[in-house]
């Protein structure tokens, strides 16, 4: 703590003494019996420091640790950006984020709480342009409804990505403030998967197939996300295990989002090798294999923590629920892509002189998929009856968590829809598909509604507060 902080007045401290409990920002967000709560620790702080507030030299230097410690509190939740506001609003119940008289900010002031799980939004987008060009049951103008949502996906890319420099540019600190936050840091892998989806959608309506220099150059893209995601995945989990102590009862499904970039050059592999030339089929879908491997492999790990979590202390604040569709993704993204890379080899002849056969590798490819994507399903119906159950009362970006991974469900269904030749099966993912599209609608209503109300955008109200 600087020494600007600690030099706190007494009668300032006086005030926090008597701030009303009620008002703390998390009170309505820790509703639930099940979720820990930080209200008793902050009770005990402000007891230990009263019974002695009045004695010697040494209890008054106790009294401005006490007062450091609860002013970082605070600070670390993005409700009080300086020590000013901390002592003008802590004993006004404005000071309570989800007060409806809670004081109205300015734009630059909003752009502090700018976080980077804003990508989720292009990143549902992206997936939706996927979905739309993807139906197995098309009409006139399908496709060029496709090229739309593809054309807005990268204008709302372009935008979150200039909101955030921005908020960079503003309020110097906050980048690596954001990537070290041990609950923001977990989204900025958001970042690299709204840029998947630009990849794979730019492939499918813009690259012509028979086009070699475009192809060669999505090549290029392919192999330079392989190493980013890579890098990635490594540096963070390593950050996360070195910097940060996560107890199993505050475990999310964010946690699995460091591995799921690299896990989607899988899916992009699928993609892109169906036009590629021969010689480069078979190098695009082994590495595609393997960092589909490696994330899957890594999901699973952490698949294992939430259901201890989910056993433990049961299920999250009603708030973090929709996260839980998070789960469906990985399983999903993989039988997409199994199928999609099997069907990619049947062009390279690389495989006539080894041991591997293509219809073998095929066969495992459907079989597999199939095993996935009951997975899959049986996530889906666990996050939609917790949402049944107890369902979130304010907005909050990780609704978007039931649009993207269920796009990819989705997806996998269509691929193994078309495999299988079933018209019921290929009727049964077009319901699916308008399904997420009112999906997508839904949760951008309501995120439009969010940031005019100041829901969202907010002290207290976003990822860079940590409330798990």
């Amino acid at each position: 703590m600087d020494e600007k902080n600690r030099n706190i007045s007494a009668s300032s401290f006086g005030k926090l003494v008597a701030f009303d409990p009620s008002a703390e920002p998390s009170s309505h967000y820790w509703s639930d019996s099940n979720t820990p709560t930080r209200r008793n620790s902050i009770h005990s702080a402000f007891s230990r420091s009263d019974d002695h507030q009045h004695h010697d030299a040494a209890a008054a230097s106790s009294r401005l640790d006490m007062e450091a410690q609860l002013h970082k509190h605070y600070k670390g939740a993005s409700v009080f950006d300086n020590t000013s506001d901390f002592h003008e609003k802590a004993s006004s119940p404005a000071a309570d984020p989800y007060s409806p008289d809670r004081p109205s900010l300015s734009f630059k002031q909003r752009l502090h709480h700018f976080t980077w799980a804003w990508y989720t939004w292009p990143m549902s987008t992206g997936g939706l342009a996927l979905l739309i060009g993807n139906q197995l049951k098309t009409f006139p103008g399908l496709n060029t409804i496709g090229f739309v949502v593809y054309i807005l996906n990268l204008v709302i890319f372009s935008f979150v990505t200039t909101c955030l420099v921005l908020r960079f540019c503003l309020h110097k600190g906050d980048f690596a403030r954001s990537i070290t936050h041990p609950r923001e840091g977990f989204f900025v892998p958001t970042a690299f998967l709204s840029f998947a989806t630009v990849i794979t959608s730019t492939h499918k309506y813009w690259i012509p197939d028979n086009d070699g220099a475009l192809s060669w150059a999505i090549q290029g893209v392919f192999w330079g996300y392989v190493l980013l995601t890579l890098t990635l995945a490594v540096g963070q989990y390593s950050f996360a295990f070195a910097a940060h102590s996560h107890k199993l009862q505050t475990m999310m499904p964010t946690w699995i989002l460091p591995i799921f970039p690299i896990m989607l050059s899988g899916t992009i592999a699928s993609v892109i090798a169906k036009t590629q030339a021969e010689i480069s089929i078979l190098p695009v879908v082994g590495a595609g294999l393997t960092c589909q491997g490696l994330g899957l492999s890594v999901a699973m790990l952490m698949y294992a923590h939430m259901i201890g979590r989910l056993m433990q202390s049961g299920l999250p604040n009603r708030e973090h629920r929709p996260g839980l569709f998070m789960c469906v993704g990985p399983p999903a993204f993989t039988a997409l892509a199994l199928i999609g890379m099997a069907k990619s080899l049947e062009r390279s002849s690389a495989l006539s002189e080894s041991l591997l056969d293509k219809v073998v590798l095929y066969n495992l490819a459907i079989i597999s998929a199939v095993f996935l994507w009951a997975l899959s399903l049986w996530w889906f119906g666990i996050a939609v009856v917790a949402i049944i159950q107890s369902p979130p009362e304010y907005f909050h970006l990780g609704w978007w968590a039931a649009v993207f991974p269920n796009t990819g469900f989705t997806l996998a269904s269509i691929s193994m829809a078309r495999e299988f030749g079933s018209e019921p099966l290929m009727w049964c993912t077009t319901v699916m598909s308008i399904c997420m599209i009112c999906a997508y609608l839904f949760v951008l209503a309501f995120q439009v509604r969010a940031v005019v109300i100041q829901d969202i955008m907010y002290p207290g109200r976003d990822e860079d507060v940590e409330d798990h």
